[in-house]
């Protein structure tokens, strides 16, 4: 088996290490003797995503940001709505969630579009409120979800069910409703930096299987040692109290 993942802009959204999400995966991969190819996308056309079974974004800061919203919409906007209608794999964290939902309305009022694959728009309250800063542990399928997050805009979901994760400690999505990231098909946007996958090897696995269940049908993976992926979790677990 064969695995192609994407890594959309990793020199424009690249913040607090995310292209460690990519290299999990391709570990994860390779441990279980499954064939992986990481391949860049970077500005410019992208004609067809149909090789591609999980597509990663990190977060940027506000230039890198609005030049990725220009680019999406330019070269790429038809083409990964297409794939992800399709099954696609996504993880798009902090500013790449941003633009994967509705919009993104900045401190100053202005707007950057997102491709809208989840049903959530970003609101910046203002240059004069608090970012939303701190470790963060979530409730996931019965289990927690651990990170870092770092956002001045506040997310709010169309639709409250479409919540990734519900918040134990931390902010979340905007701090006022106890949500966390969305999910929409297989797309998952998150605040959780960290970097999420390393230290969270369980939702890391889910994705991998989600792409293997899409490409061959493949439902089990063969399981891991991950006595020390365990470890950083659980220490992030005491960092933050939980």
């Amino acid at each position: 088996m064969k695995l192609v993942i994407g890594h959309l802009y990793p020199r424009l959204m690249n913040m607090y290490a995310d292209r460690g999400n990519v290299i999990c995966l391709e570990r994860r991969c390779r441990w279980r003797g499954i064939d992986v190819v990481v391949r860049g996308i970077h500005p410019g056309p992208l004609a067809d995503a149909g090789d591609l079974d999980l597509l990663l974004i990190g977060g940027g800061q506000d230039r890198e940001q609005l030049l990725a919203s220009q680019d999406l919409f330019e070269s790429k906007h038809a083409v990964l709505r297409s794939a992800i209608e399709d099954g696609l794999v996504v993880l798009a964290v902090c500013g790449g969630y941003q633009l994967f939902g509705e919009f993104y309305r900045d401190h100053t009022g202005a707007e950057l579009r997102g491709i809208e694959a989840l049903p959530a728009y970003t609101v910046h309250p203002g240059a004069d409120r608090p970012r939303c800063i701190g470790n963060v542990i979530t409730e996931w399928r019965g289990q927690k979800l651990v990170g870092f997050e770092n956002h001045g805009g506040r997310t709010y979901l169309r639709d409250p069910a479409s919540a990734l994760a519900r918040v134990v400690s931390g902010f979340g999505n905007n701090g006022e409703d106890g949500t966390e990231g969305a999910q929409r098909l297989n797309v998952y946007g998150t605040y959780l930096h960290g970097s999420l996958l390393p230290k969270n090897p369980a939702f890391a696995d889910h994705l991998l299987g989600r792409a293997l269940e899409r490409r061959y049908g493949v439902t089990t993976l063969p399981p891991l040692d991950d006595a020390l992926e365990n470890a950083a979790h659980q220490r992030c677990l005491e960092v933050a109290g939980g």
